[in-house]
């Protein structure tokens, strides 16, 4: 038996350490050896709480109220699971069947008064278990005849019992159980506010309507629900459900919207505004356009022609980029995108994307003429003052991110009295890249 004592305290250590899976191999060992020992099997029902395997916990207490049915923590350990498990009334009878083979133990009171606190809370929150239930159902003149069903009374008195199982209920196919449910969980919170209940409880009445309209594919109405609910008692699990409802009802409508005709429509304005230099109307009729058919690619590249005459060029690249995803093989995407970038003097972005529309079409005169007409202002810019050339390249917002960046500042430094150095930073993707944009912006000179 020393053997096994070793391996039982070699358990324990590993237990306190948290090493959980060296614990339960121990306390394994340990029962091989000595299979009635009802410690071990308590102290690897421990182990096994703790590494969240509750089940083979509830086995183990179980194995050593077997052995040992008078000992007190035998009893805890199987409440304990029972509790995580979410088997409360068991895990109460189990601390009960302790405490009566040992009424002193401290740590089964204290079990026994919380599970009954607990439970008392779980029926304070059940509409369901209100008082005078009944009778206010069958004195009210919407639910009077209901209460002559004895299905309808039978299922107030499993959701007395078994509040839980109301989304089985809800669920029910049968004609008019939503509406039967709706009207239970009306007349509980109408009960609810004449005593007085915790608002806690009135908040879960109307969730549970929620969650009726919910399953009905009624969204707007369960959104409306969920918001009385949270406005009552904000918790998680319906802050979450109303936002899904919302983000569904927001699809839908979104969905219900879409009409390519009336886009159409809103496609031709744009371009008859466009083409009388009205571009502010002409970018609200290509939205309007957009909204109902938000899968036209030309939509976006028109708008995005828009914003560039209005100055606007970062919102026409986030179109010309909506524009590309859609339909990566036109064009237009990529030579208006060229111009927004030519527009903001990133001449060198610009190249690329009109190279890319040549890849799509080596005839085109756009996209040739802007990449000469890019190159050509690179060579003006080469011309421009150093101080022309510092002011316009700090308007630029990612040149400030690069400039502003002490790492960046460090590397500079480094290559101003040692430009060897330069190529041994632009073996790092990441530092070639703002080296280029500094060269891009003439920040910096290669020679």
């Amino acid at each position: 038996m020393e053997k096994v004592s070793q391996l039982k305290d070699q358990g324990n250590k590993a237990l306190s350490a948290g090493k959980i899976d060296e614990a339960i191999r121990c306390y394994t060992e340990a029962l091989a050896l000595d299979p009635s020992n009802h410690v071990l099997f308590s102290n690897r029902s421990a182990a096994h709480a703790k590494n969240g395997n509750y089940k083979s916990a509830l086995e183990d207490a179980c194995q050593t109220i077997k052995i040992k049915p008078d000992w007190g923590k035998g009893y805890s350990r199987k409440a304990a699971a029972q509790e995580f498990l979410g088997r409360f009334e068991d895990a109460k009878v189990t601390y009960q069947e302790g405490f009566r083979h040992e009424p002193t133990n401290q740590q089964l009171k204290e079990g026994l008064q919380n599970i009954e606190a607990r439970l008392a809370e779980k029926k304070m929150m059940n509409p369901f278990a209100m008082p005078n239930m009944f009778e206010k159902l069958e004195s009210d003149s919407r639910t009077h005849a209901l209460m002559k069903d004895p299905e309808y009374r039978a299922l107030l008195e499993q959701l007395r019992d078994k509040p839980s199982e109301l989304g089985s209920k809800l669920q029910d196919p049968r004609k008019a159980e939503y509406e039967k449910c709706r009207e239970l969980c009306d007349k509980a919170i109408e009960v609810g506010r004449e005593n007085r209940e915790d608002y806690r409880h009135i908040a879960k009445a109307l969730a549970r309507i929620g969650n009726s309209y919910f399953k009905q594919e009624k969204y707007k109405e369960a959104v409306q629900f969920y918001n009385k609910s949270l406005t009552e008692h904000r918790t998680p699990d319906v802050l979450k459900k109303c936002q899904q409802a919302e983000k569904v009802l927001k699809e839908q409508e979104k969905l219900a919207y879409i009409n390519p005709e009336q886009a159409l429509e809103e496609k031709n304005k744009g371009n008859e505004s466009f083409q009388k230099g009205d571009y502010p109307s002409a970018m609200r009729h290509y939205s309007e356009a957009i909204k109902r058919n938000p899968n036209d690619a030309k939509l976006f590249s028109n708008r995005a022609a828009c914003y560039t005459k209005l100055l606007e060029f970062q919102l026409a690249l986030k179109d010309c980029e909506d524009c590309i995803k859609l339909d990566p093989a036109f064009i237009k995407g990529y030579t208006r995108k060229a111009a927004a970038l030519e527009a903001m003097k990133d001449f060198t972005k610009a190249m690329v994307a009109y190279e890319k529309a040549l890849e799509l079409d080596s005839t085109s005169k756009e996209a040739t003429e802007g990449i000469q007409r890019c190159l050509m202002s690179q060579h003006v810019r080469n011309d421009d003052s150093p101080e022309d050339v510092k002011r316009r390249a700090m308007a630029d917002p990612e040149v400030q991110q690069i400039m502003s960046d002490p790492a960046m500042r460090m590397i500079l430094e480094q290559m101003q009295k040692d430009p060897q150095a330069l190529s041994d930073h632009l073996k790092n993707p990441g530092i070639a890249q703002k080296i280029q944009k500094l060269i891009d912006v003439g920040l910096i000179a290669i020679r």
